[in-house]
């Protein structure tokens, strides 16, 4: 399966107008953002868990990272609700679900194989106001790639020109440029050397954002 495949051109996923497809598991859900390989693939989801369902147990031999957008998602490890960020590196294993039921947005196969950092964070709590207004939460820094979570306010700048690809999604609030508006759900990734420029709307934005990880982007191994 390949969705949104070719990582050198842009891709722009309005979330929320997508239909929701079945996953293998009874009551999980996902929205396909991109995708190159079939139930072992690097992929970008959105997944919904209904109340009381679980996904069978399993080892990410790519490691996942998430975000939770709604709801309470649950393991072995414990409870994380809405705003939090979540990093299991490669060759860890947990049986997913929700007891509540909730969505999260997960990234499969997309660590570097040597990333060993596992760890939680609550998004908001770990913002911390900058010059232009906004707040901005480092979630994840290295060699490869940075992951950060922004507050900004309304009619404030959302400029990004990082060198090997830029990918956000909009978690509240709209961001326009020239050509599109992002509202919440929208998930727009932008190849090395395509840089973003935009405006917040009235609302502001929550902004989920990584960047300089597609440059060496490549599907797990068969």
């Amino acid at each position: 399966m390949r969705i949104n495949a070719d990582f050198s051109e842009p891709a722009l996923v309005h979330t929320e107008q997508e239909p929701w497809v079945p996953s293998p598991m009874p009551g999980v859900d996902r929205r396909m953002l991109d995708r190159v390989g079939e139930e072992v693939a690097r992929a970008t989801s959105i997944v919904r868990y209904a109340p009381n369902s679980t996904f069978s147990a399993h080892t990410h031999g790519g490691g996942e990272e998430f975000i939770v957008l709604d709801g309470v998602f649950e393991d072995e490890t414990g409870a994380f609700p809405a705003g939090t960020y979540v990093r299991n590196p490669p060759g860890s294993s947990h049986t997913p679900g929700s007891t509540p039921g909730c969505t999260i947005f997960v990234k499969l196969w997309q660590f570097a194989p040597d990333d060993d950092l596992q760890f939680r964070k609550d998004m908001h709590a770990e913002a911390q106001r900058v010059d232009d207004g906004r707040s901005v939460a480092v979630l994840h820094e290295d060699a490869r790639e940075r992951v950060t979570y922004t507050e900004a306010a309304p009619g404030g700048a959302f400029e990004v020109s990082d060198p090997g690809g830029i990918e956000l999604l909009v978690l509240d609030g709209t961001l326009s440029d020239d050509t599109r508006t992002l509202h919440r759900g929208s998930w727009l990734r932008l190849p090395d050397g395509m840089a973003f420029s935009g405006i917040c709307g009235q609302e502001g934005a929550r902004v989920w954002m990584k960047t300089g990880h597609l440059v060496d982007a490549a599907a797990p191994a068969a």
